[in-house]
This record gives C-alpha cells, structure tokens and sequence, in this order.
C-alpha cells in the first residue's frame, strides 16, 4: 500500500531537494510527492537530481496549502528536530515507518517536511498528529532535507517488507480524515465560543490545548461520530432556549 502514503513537501526553497527526494522515494517504492508551494518548480536543477526518477516528479501534486494536501490523509506525521509548547506525540523513525505502513492499510497517511531554512511553523505543526524525530549525535544534530527524507523513506520501506501478508481490512478501527477532524474542530470551536466558553481574546490558546488533547485520544470514525453527536444536540438545545 505504499501507493497511500504521500510525502509533502513545504514551500522547498531550492529544487535540488525536489529532485534528490523523488530519487530517495524512488528507491525505496515510493510515489505520491505533493509539493506545497514551492519556490522553484518544474526545474532542469529538480529533473537533473532526480535522475531515474523523473516520472516521481512528473506526476508530482502542486497544492496551495497543507490544509489541501492532507485533507484526505487519516494520519499526517510531522518531521521536526524541535519539541512545540503544545507538542505532539513522538515517535522514532522506525516507529513512524511502522505505523504509516499500518495505517496505509485503510486510508491514505502524510509525512510532512518542512521548509529547509526553519523546518515546520506552528500553524503546520497543528493540523499534523504525530512528530517523528531522527536520532542523530548531540554535536551536529541538524540533517539536510534529503538526508532526513531518505531514513524515513527507507524505514517505511523496512515496515512494508516486513507486513507483506498481513491484513488490517477486517480490523474494527478507522481513523477520521484531516478534512472531519478540522471539521470537528471547527464544530467545537463554534459551540464553546456560543456558550461564552473561549476567551474572546485568545481563542487559539484554548483550541490549540484541544487539539493536543484529541491527537493524544486518536478518536476512532465511530467515537468522532458521537462527539459530533452531542455537539449537536448541545446546539439543538441551545437554540430552542
């Protein structure tokens, strides 16, 4: 299923990362590559790096934001060196490569790369589940884009060589796509600030420490369902006060 996993990047200042992470997709069985705005692309640079991986780049997706590239992705994992105030779950590479091979079972996953000045903002931080970080020595922890993106592409490949044979179809647990879960969110949002719940002046705060709560819960379809359930009945029964 190596098909549903997406590799994004994040506005890529310098093709040459373009082209040299669609030859490490290609060697490890990799295809989807979704380039959120990009500073230099189609580039002779990006196809010369590329060398026999051209067609990863030709059928390469160019999206406006994360928001589109995710939107049909049931988990995004962000790759960042740096812990967040409001952080996410941690994961090794080899735990990533594990459960986006899982997961890819059922729906389509993101491995999401940042810009190579300043890696990933908070607001891309956010809309992702999970952080994968690469153990490197303390002394020069920092990794190159491509070099980051090939581990992590080869661990994913390690995971699919050694599930070949298993089956997660039968299995109960389905995941919301991004687009429900920001959905939801949004839902919530719109209820708390109706019931004088959200501080008018700093919104954000709170619904960031809500989106930490529920990436740490993973709410399965059949739980999100319910909570959009008594959301709903909440405002049912406000508006007929």
């Amino acid at each position: 299923m190596l098909d549903n996993i997406k590799i994004v990047l994040i506005q890529t200042f310098h093709p040459g990362n373009i082209g040299a992470t669609a030859r490490a997709m290609k060697n490890m069985g990799l295809s989807n590559l979704v380039l959120v705005n990009p500073v230099d692309f189609p580039s002779d640079e990006a196809t010369s790096r590329a060398s026999k991986a051209i067609d990863v780049l030709e059928n390469a997706t160019i999206v406006s934001s994360l928001e589109e590239a995710i939107a049909d992705c049931s988990l995004v994992v962000a790759t960042s060196a740096r812990d967040r105030t409001i952080g996410l779950p941690h994961l090794t590479a080899r735990e990533a490569g594990l459960k986006l091979t899982e997961e890819s079972q059922k729906a389509k996953v993101a491995v999401v790369f940042g810009r190579e000045r300043m890696g990933l903002h908070n607001d891309d931080i956010q809309q992702c589940h999970m952080q994968v970080n690469i153990d490197s020595h303390p002394d020069y922890p920092v990794l190159n884009i491509s070099q980051a993106l090939q581990i992590i592409c080869y661990e994913i490949y390690q995971a699919d060589l050694a599930d070949k044979g298993k089956n997660y179809a039968d299995e109960e647990e389905e995941f919301p796509l991004q687009k429900e879960l920001e959905g939801f969110y949004g839902h919530l949002e719109s209820i708390l600030t109706s019931v004088n719940f959200l501080d008018p002046k700093r919104p954000g705060q709170a619904m960031q420490n809500f989106r930490a709560l529920f990436r740490r819960a993973r709410p399965t379809k059949k739980e999100m369902n319910l909570l959009r359930g008594a959301l709903k009945a909440i405002e049912s029964d406000k508006n007929k006060r």
